[in-house]
């Protein structure tokens, strides 16, 4: 260790209570940034120390590996977890989470982020991962992002990101701390009855109150999925309610996995794998992962089709 971390950063950090699912081992080092000073100060610490870096948002969509993460784990708080009204526009912290942002907006009387309150994530994840759901995009409403790096940060336009399905150009070590979204004024009572009835259908088609994380696979765009979602084929293939472990696929929607009974990351993984392989079996579509991996995780044999 060439220099000593900054402060606030500290060792041995575990991680599977910062996760949705509540598996994985711990960080070698971790930080709490509250600001974009921290943020950078500790980005900058991690590139002069050659420390893979890695963001823990809501830890809704993220997989520790079970030997945890040998590098700099960092977690947005404070200032960048805040968000603000500037007429048509909201400004909100890398760290705020999308569905409390959507809701704020809809008492604003802005419409255009109704999607984002069945996005269970954060501002800063959702833009990484180009988060969107029933219908709603992200990018039609993303006005720029302010992009964290070791060298400080940048602004940058959404037509800079190189958004596709469920991806962006934003590599490690380029954090989003804050994001602009650029709205339309509607009657927030209209706006409020969008949101109850995005909240309900989201209660009758996921599970909730479960430790999970959000979708496990893309929805594939191989012509013989046949327009199927991931969730369905993997119905199909028999999957619902299938465990290894202490992990199974969701009994009320086949592309979730449940920590049900103290799973480890490699459960997950063993039926990640087998569900996989039976959709590979039945259809020769490969499922591609959604969650995120943190760590180095060993892929089962049967991952591989």
């Amino acid at each position: 260790m060439s220099s000593p971390p900054p402060a606030g950063v500290r060792r041995d950090q575990p991680l599977a209570p910062l996760t949705k699912v509540r598996t994985g081992g711990a960080a070698d080092w971790f930080a709490a940034a509250t600001d974009q000073e921290s943020l950078v100060e500790s980005l900058r610490w991690a590139d002069e120390e050659d420390l893979a870096v890695g963001v823990i948002g809501s830890g809704s969509n993220l997989l520790v590996a079970d030997d945890g993460f040998h590098g700099l784990a960092i977690k947005l708080e404070g200032d960048l977890a805040a968000f603000e009204r500037d007429h048509d526009l909201v400004l909100a912290g890398g760290a705020a989470r999308l569905p409390s942002v959507a809701a704020k907006a809809a008492g604003w009387g802005l419409s255009g982020l109704e999607f984002g309150v069945n996005i269970p994530g954060t501002v800063g994840g959702s833009v990484r991962m180009n988060a969107n759901a029933y219908g709603g995009q992200l990018a039609r409403v993303l006005e720029w992002v302010e992009v964290a790096t070791s060298s400080g940060s940048e602004r940058r336009g959404p037509d800079e990101l190189d958004f596709a399905y469920r991806s962006s150009n934003l590599g490690e070590g380029e954090v989003v701390s804050r994001a602009c979204f650029r709205l339309r004024p509607k009657d927030p009572a209209e706006i409020r009855a969008t949101l109850a009835a995005m909240r309900s259908r989201r209660r009758e088609d996921q599970p909730s109150g479960i430790k999970t994380f959000g979708s496990t696979f893309k929805n594939p765009e191989d012509e013989r999925a046949e327009g199927r979602s991931a969730g369905q084929l993997l119905d199909a293939a028999g999957c619902r309610g299938l465990a290894h472990g202490g992990a199974r696929f969701s009994p009320k929607h086949a592309n979730f996995v449940e920590n049900f009974d103290e799973a480890t990351t490699a459960d997950v993984l063993e039926l990640m794998a087998a569900g996989r392989r039976r959709v590979h079996e039945r259809t020769g579509v490969e499922l591609e992962p959604e969650v995120q991996v943190l760590g180095e995780v060993r892929w089962p044999g049967g991952w591989e089709l």
